[in-house]
């Protein structure tokens, strides 16, 4: 009976250490593990600015002033935020406006100058290397969806032209070039020919119905004009036969008294 309650003792004993141990490796286990750290939050969109950007380059103050007068500024910006084509921008510099005709903007609509400066940007970034393989005529943002206002761009080697029909000038280098905003300057103001080129003579109004046609010119005698010139070439042919006749009788009176 003794050695029965012995062993029992011998077991519990043995039960209890092994349990320890276990706990204590689990705690060392756990006190080793490398404290978890959470992660660092991900960048957001960076902001850019249209405003800013040609603000910042000092030559297209003009340019600036008129996107704000007719709040193009603010619909290139919206492109630029609301899209994911990015938009690109050819910016006239001052010296290109001071080089237009005197008059030349103020002789068009409100709605005409909205379209011109829409004509200056592109609804898709575009780098300079991309200029090689457009398809012209490029769209603009003037263009709507599949509308006239498109521009030519030619590249030959290292040199890109844009072309308008009624204008032709070289693109100088980015002004600011990261997608999705490309700004390039220009030396002419883009004159697009919807706006500028030569318009045809408007068409001669169409009678209205039942208006009453002109009649032929009245001579003051009280006939027609046409009446007066046929009356006139009567009169000749009757004094023409008269003469004839005076002549015969004087050539047979001659005659008579000869005889």
């Amino acid at each position: 009976m003794e050695k029965m309650v012995l062993v029992c003792i011998m077991s519990f004993t043995i039960l209890v250490f092994s349990s320890a141990q276990a706990i204590n490796l689990g705690a060392v286990s756990l006190a080793s593990a490398p404290a978890t750290t959470p992660a660092a939050p991900a960048p957001g969109p960076v902001s850019l600015n249209l405003s800013g950007i040609l603000d910042k380059a000092g030559q297209f103050n003009t340019f600036l002033s008129l996107l704000k007068s007719t709040q193009v500024g603010m619909q290139l910006q919206s492109q630029l935020n609301n899209s994911q084509q990015g938009v690109t921008i050819f910016a006239p510099s001052d010296a290109a406006f001071a080089a237009l005709k005197p008059g030349t903007l103020n002789a068009i609509t409100d709605q005409d100058k909205i379209a011109l400066l829409q004509y200056h940007a592109l609804p898709s970034y575009y780098t300079f290397g991309q200029f090689q393989t457009v398809s012209n005529p490029v769209r603009t943002m003037a263009s709507g969806n599949g509308g006239p206002f498109g521009v030519n761009v030619t590249a030959v080697g290292n040199s890109v032209n844009i072309s308008t029909g009624l204008v032709n000038t070289p693109v100088n280098s980015a002004v600011y070039s990261q997608n999705p905003v490309a700004v390039y300057q220009v030396d002419k103001v883009l004159l697009p020919e919807e706006i500028f080129g030569v318009k045809p003579p408007a068409a001669a109004p169409a009678p209205e119905a039942g208006a009453p046609i002109s009649s032929p010119a009245v001579s003051p005698s009280g006939g027609s004009a046409s009446g007066s010139s046929s009356s006139a070439c009567g009169s000749i042919e009757a004094l023409y036969k008269g003469l004839y006749i005076v002549f015969l009788a004087a050539g047979g009176l001659l005659f008579m008294i000869s005889s």
